[in-house]
């Protein structure tokens, strides 16, 4: 052996190792005093060699006996080392799905702030469908979207609040709409959605960019930009029979599907049209308050919202084919047609034209049916030359006119006014009687021009003596006060802002 022991400790540990015959040979080899392996024939250290071989494989083979004889120590070292492995394996397994989590994370973080790729179980199966028709959309001259991120820059908010306008929840704890009633001319309550400022400020996008782009049939007169009740009532002026009909539950009707339907036949993709479709419409809901929570219920399914801006526009996109099948059968049978909003109105002049109107009522339901839609045949009137004609509000015997009863009370209100004061007075459903005035007169002056002028000028002289001023209009948001930081995600104070709900507007700011 080439190394010597220092110690008394490492010798005893080498004579150990060997054996005390075979540590005092190497001694002696090295010290001189035997000869070195091999010089000498017949060695007699070669039996000491194989007796210290021996020895060790011995010792060896009784310490594997004992090792092997313990069972039961062998099992517990053997579940040791099983479980120091499952253990290694359990943390490399936690470490690296949590690596995954992290980076699965990161992605999700990151797909979120540039995509929307769920807004609710039942609507989400296309938004990963972004292929559009270009040649319709540059047909109607409208603008191209490939995904929701191109619509959120588009709005100027982001896609996190684009996200929270559209998602569809069968039950949320706040609602993007304020509900409320008004009272309707023929008796009953009408209920209006109107949205919140935010959700109103996308709507008005749609129907800006969007809506007022694609051209109504020229029968339909609601809602349009040079149309009126006037230009509504003009072409049934002076006939000799008048046919009114009213579409049932009009806006509940139309349906998210077919609002969606829309979108798509302007040739937006999938994946636009679901988005456009869920900010258009809404559910009726239900308010319930659990555990001091306040909860909006879903009470069926999405509808237009009547109170919403886009849905006239909505609606007269939809009825194109419906005005256009009108017009080509009252026109067969001699009859003028119109639509405004849900009021269809029929005329006809001549005598043999007058004939046709059984079958002209038929086919009106027949093909009002086929649309999808329904005809409110409590609210169906025919008027002949005989008695008062009316179309959407305007008595149309001769030409278009304010009916003379409600002129009477409207110049006996003034009289009263001008006489006693605004004390006690009441004009329509407004609190402020001079705005409700000035309302009236404006509407005059567009269907009578003479009347209207005269009207005006003593309401001002009334609002001058009581020094009424108009109430101010609240203060447009800016594109760039309204938009939200581009976080992916809406904060909470967005979302407390949101559920502020606004008064309710006057009647004839509706729309």
């Amino acid at each position: 052996m080439s190394e010597q022991p220092r110690t008394r400790q490492e010798l005893y540990e080498r004579i150990r190792q060997t054996s005390r015959e075979e540590f005092i040979l190497d001694q002696m080899i090295r010290l001189g005093f035997w000869p070195a392996r091999g010089e000498m024939p017949h060695d007699p250290a070669d039996e000491i060699r194989r007796r210290g071989e021996l020895t060790r494989q011995i010792n060896e083979l009784r310490a594997e006996h004992r090792r092997l004889g313990n069972e039961e120590a062998q099992l517990k070292e053997l579940r040791k080392r099983r479980l120091a492995e499952s253990r290694r394996k359990q943390q490399e397994t936690k470490e690296r799905r949590e690596r995954e989590r992290q980076e699965s994370a990161a992605r999700w973080q990151l797909r979120k702030e540039n995509e929307i790729i769920y807004l609710g179980s039942q609507v989400s199966a296309g938004l990963n469908e972004k292929s559009c028709d270009e040649e319709r959309l540059n047909g109607y001259g409208l603008p191209r979207f490939d995904g929701p991120a191109d619509i959120a820059k588009a709005i100027g908010i982001s896609i996190g609040r684009l996200r929270f306008l559209a998602f569809d929840r069968k039950t949320a704890t706040q609602s993007h709409y304020v509900h409320f009633k008004i009272t309707k001319k023929t008796g009953g309550e009408r209920l209006i959605n109107a949205p919140k400022p935010k959700l109103k400020a996308a709507q008005h996008w749609i129907l800006r960019e969007i809506l007022e782009r694609v051209e109504a049939h020229h029968a339909a007169h609601g809602f349009r930009a040079g149309r009126s009740i006037l230009s509504n009532a003009v072409p049934h002026a002076g006939a000799g029979v008048v046919v009114n009909f009213d579409l049932k539950d009009f806006f509940p009707t139309i349906t998210y599907r077919r609002v969606k339907g829309v979108f798509r036949s302007l040739g937006y993709s999938e994946s636009a049209a679901t988005i456009f479709a869920l900010l258009c419409t809404a559910p009726d809901t239900e308010e319930v308050e659990i555990d001091g929570s306040t909860y909006f219920v879903a009470l069926g399914e999405r509808h237009l919202p009547q109170g919403a801006p886009t849905s006239p526009a909505l609606t007269n996109i939809l009825c194109r084919r419906l005005d256009r099948r009108l017009e080509r059968m009252s026109s067969d049978l001699g009859f003028a047609y119109t639509r405004y909003a849900d009021d269809l109105t029929f005329s006809a002049s001549n005598e043999e034209s007058q004939r046709n109107l059984y079958r002209l009522m038929r086919r009106v339901e027949s093909i009002v049916a086929h649309e999808g839609l329904s005809v409110n045949s409590e609210k169906t009137r025919v008027l002949r030359r005989s008695r008062r004609q009316e179309v959407t509000g305007l008595v149309v015997n001769h030409k278009p006119a304010v009916d003379r009863q409600t002129l009477r009370r409207f110049r006996a209100t003034l009289f009263q006014i001008e006489r006693n004061g605004l004390e006690g007075k009441r004009w329509g459903q407004s609190g402020d009687l001079i705005a409700s005035l000035q309302g009236f007169a404006n509407f005059v002056l567009m269907v009578d021009r003479e009347r209207g002028i005269e009207f005006k000028r003593r309401v001002k002289a009334i609002s001058d003596k009581h020094n009424w001023q108009p109430p101010k209009r609240e203060r447009q948001t800016s594109k760039k006060e309204s938009s939200v930081p581009p976080t992916g995600s809406v904060t909470h104070a967005d979302a407390e802002s949101e559920s502020r709900e606004p008064a309710p507007k006057k009647w004839w700011k509706l729309w």
